[in-house]
């Protein structure tokens, strides 16, 4: 199977690109994000398509997807205003401060990762990997030296492909107590030098 990858999300593809973001992401946000309708709704709104590298078939089909930040924002993020919208103020005045420690840094010195996924008839086809070195290339183009990514710590499948493609462990952070709210005890930081 030839792969075709492009950076920028077409629009007719923005549906099923929330339908598989949330089919990899919503174990770990689905406490907070849920219910299922809603978290893709808010996906919806917020997804930035000129944040990922998409990964698609010869007939354009989506295959994968790898998003990324940066000062100018990133491929899920959203704001407070997102957050009000899709779920009130009172559902947004509880959700905001889970998500915020979860992670809304940019990191200037290095290009960050903002999730990668792969359809499940796609895995185990290299898929993931041409998105990693296309994310890498993508780096170096906007003169970064180096690619920072953030990993759950039960996530080993992922870790295995970060680890094949030259990425190090910098750190591992315990999550705490919100542990209870999304189902892993640990973030993995790993970095790759280009």
């Amino acid at each position: 199977m030839r792969i075709n990858l492009q950076i920028g999300l077409p629009s007719p593809l923005r549906a099923e690109a929330v339908s598989l973001y949330w089919q990899a992401f919503g174990g770990k946000l689905g406490a907070v994000m849920g219910p299922d309708a809603k978290a893709h709704l808010f996906l919806l709104r917020v997804m930035r398509a000129d944040h990922v590298i998409v990964a698609l078939n010869d007939a354009g089909h989506l295959l994968g997807m790898a998003g990324f930040k940066t000062p100018a924002g990133s491929f899920a993020g959203g704001e407070a205003a997102d957050l009000r919208a899709i779920y009130g103020w009172f559902g947004a005045l509880w959700r905001l401060p889970l998500l915020w420690m979860l992670g809304r840094e940019v990191d200037n010195d290095r290009f960050l990762l903002d999730g990668i996924c792969v359809t499940s008839a796609a895995r185990s086809q290299g898929i993931g990997s041409e998105l990693m070195h296309a994310i890498c290339v993508e780096a170096q183009r906007r003169g970064y030296a180096q690619v920072r990514l953030e990993v759950i710590d039960s996530n080993w499948r992922a870790k295995a492909l970060y680890d094949r493609l030259g990425f190090v462990v910098e750190k591992t952070e315990s999550i705490g107590l919100l542990r209870l709210v999304f189902g892993f005890r640990a973030a993995v930081t790993m970095v790759k030098d280009l």
